[in-house]
């Protein structure tokens, strides 16, 4: 979808938005998009705009390995979900897209039934930018989201790198799908995989896989109990799911409530979610500054000869920086 910057008005897409027309999100997510200035201050101005009917609905990060169902197990959780009542959005932080310019979610038949469902809305993560970028854009959509009315974002990681850690500072809740069959796979899963999830989920838990599901549970379980849990009023819990047969997938959901229960009820929900924001602030504020050391024309020249320097040994670190920061008014 193209945009005209002339053709914009930030308040009423800010109301169309807040009336649940999908036209309105589907353009004022293109905004938040776009990299042009203008557009970019209309951005702010929009979410600005919406700022008092985003912050209700219950931000779930997925992760998993490729190969875990994350997409079916997605598309079946989000169907259970609007056929009980709810509005679901599917978001996506894809680091992959930085490199090849595609995105996990950009073939939308991944998700039959939810992509033809109007209670739900599939959107994939920007097909540019850096994984920061990414998740920033992600954010925002996030927030749009919710003004237009979805009260359960789902936002899926491809589950390498970064990107978990990434999301899991943006959900309210953390879930990680592992497979069936822990054994060799549990010696090599990232300890930093397990600080930071919320629960554990084996899928695949059906037919000749279930057997080993629930020994991979157990597995799992073991390894849980000797980490120091993330919060006092909550222990990440095991099951075992078939997103395929639609079996786990009422007790997953259930335990999701039950944390959001527990959270709010000792006020840590809140306090995650305004360090959440500040912890944004503080990465976009970053990202603003890179951006202008490499565009800015006095630092942009400077720059290439000072990497070549540090490269070759020619030049502390220390020294290069001090001359860019002071080249862009900084100062120890």
């Amino acid at each position: 979808m193209t945009l005209k910057p002339n053709a914009i008005d930030p308040h009423t897409l800010a109301t169309d938005l807040q009336a649940g027309k999908r036209a309105a999100l589907a353009r004022a997510i293109t905004l938040v998009e776009s990299k042009k200035a203008d557009h970019r201050h209309m951005a702010h101005q929009l979410i600005q705009a919406v700022l008092p009917s985003t912050g209700k609905a219950l931000r779930v990060g997925i992760t998993g390995v490729p190969g875990v169902g994350k997409s079916t197990t997605i598309d079946t959780l989000g169907s259970n979900l609007t056929a009980a009542g709810h509005k679901v959005a599917v978001l996506a932080v894809d680091p992959s897209s930085t490199r090849t310019g595609g995105s996990i979610l950009g073939d939308k038949t991944r998700m039959a039934r939810l992509a033809t469902d109007r209670n739900a809305y599939i959107r994939p993560s920007p097909s540019a930018g850096t994984l920061g970028g990414v998740a920033a854009k992600t954010r925002e959509t996030m927030l749009l989201c919710e003004a237009a009315g979805f009260d359960v974002i789902l936002v899926e990681t491809v589950g390498i790198g970064q990107s978990e850690t990434t999301v899991a500072d943006m959900v309210d809740f953390f879930l990680v799908l592992m497979l069936p069959g822990a054994g060799d796979e549990l010696q090599g899963i990232k300890k930093g995989v397990l600080e930071i999830a919320d629960m554990i989920a084996v899928n695949k838990a059906d037919g000749d896989g279930a057997l080993r599901a629930r020994s991979a549970a157990s597995d799992y379980r073991a390894a849980l109990h000797i980490l120091a849990p993330k919060s006092p009023n909550w222990t990440p819990p095991v099951i075992t799911v078939s997103g395929l047969a639609n079996e786990g997938l009422d007790k997953l959901w259930q335990q999701v409530e039950l944390y959001g229960d527990r959270m709010r009820a000792s006020g840590e929900w809140q306090e995650k979610r305004s360090r959440q924001q500040v912890a944004w602030m503080w990465d976009m504020l970053q990202q603003r500054m890179m951006d202008a050391l490499r565009t800015n024309k006095t630092t942009a020249g400077r720059l290439k000869t000072l990497e070549d320097s540090v490269r070759n040994g020619t030049t502390a670190v220390s020294l290069a920086v001090d001359e860019l920061s002071g080249l862009m008014g900084l100062k120890e």
